[in-house]
């Protein structure tokens, strides 16, 4: 079930360099998610893409080395010899992810994903550990927190992207609800709070670190790489 309104999005910049292919792999895969919500977003990579393609087409074309196409040959060739013997392999199985509520879906960005059970993070709060394969620096997961239940205040050492699935919460500036995606870096000082009347997923991306207030807080943030 997609969301009936949107109302925070991924600026210019990331969206350009998401069709660039320039993000790192736990920012892109939040920013994909956020995509399978939104077409608005979506219409706006796929524009993004077509006018990099047509700037391509009007660069001067360079020389190439006189065995381009034979090392390219080559790497295609070492290619279909490991899609071959992956091929043979057992397929590898995706652990489930954790259990949703009614009406929250599994992103297709994150299907090749595996998750941990929902951990206890303090009251009414829990988490996952979303693992890309691969990509072991990704700092990616889940955050499920019930209703009335709030993050301690932070800002951030970095950057956080936070794409709220399911739920809405309140974080002082403004209200994110299913859809809605969030940049959050050094200059932001918040506390997210959930709403009444459900509770809030949202998947997250971290670079760098986030930054407590609290002591007691800044411990259980360390412990599951926040």
């Amino acid at each position: 079930m997609l969301p009936p309104d949107i109302h925070h999005h991924p600026d210019d910049e990331l969206l350009l360099s998401l069709a660039a292919g320039g993000l790192p792999t736990g920012i892109r895969l939040v920013t994909e998610v956020h995509l399978e919500l939104c077409a608005s977003c979506r219409e706006r990579v796929a524009m993004l893409r077509a006018v990099g393609g047509a700037i391509l087409e009007e660069e001067t074309p360079v020389a190439m080395r006189d065995d381009a196409l034979a090392r390219a040959l080559a790497r295609i060739d070492a290619l279909e010899a490991g899609n071959s013997d992956d091929a043979s392999a057992a397929p590898r199985k995706v652990p489930a992810p954790p259990p949703l509520p009614a009406g929250a879906v599994w992103p297709r960005a994150l299907a090749d994903c595996s998750a941990t059970r929902w951990q206890w993070l303090g009251p009414g709060m829990r988490w996952s550990r979303v693992s890309v394969p691969g990509a072991p620096e990704a700092n990616l997961f889940l955050l499920r927190i019930g209703a009335g239940k709030y993050l301690p205040p932070h800002t951030h050492r970095g950057t956080e992207l936070t794409q709220v699935i399911y739920g809405r919460f309140h974080d002082g500036r403004a209200l994110f609800g299913p859809g809605d995606f969030d940049l959050a870096d050094g200059e932001v000082h918040h506390q997210p709070v959930v709403q009444e009347g459900s509770e809030c997923i949202c998947i997250a991306a971290v670079e760098g670190r986030l930054h407590f207030d609290g002591l007691i807080a800044r411990w259980f943030g360390s412990l599951v790489g926040m």
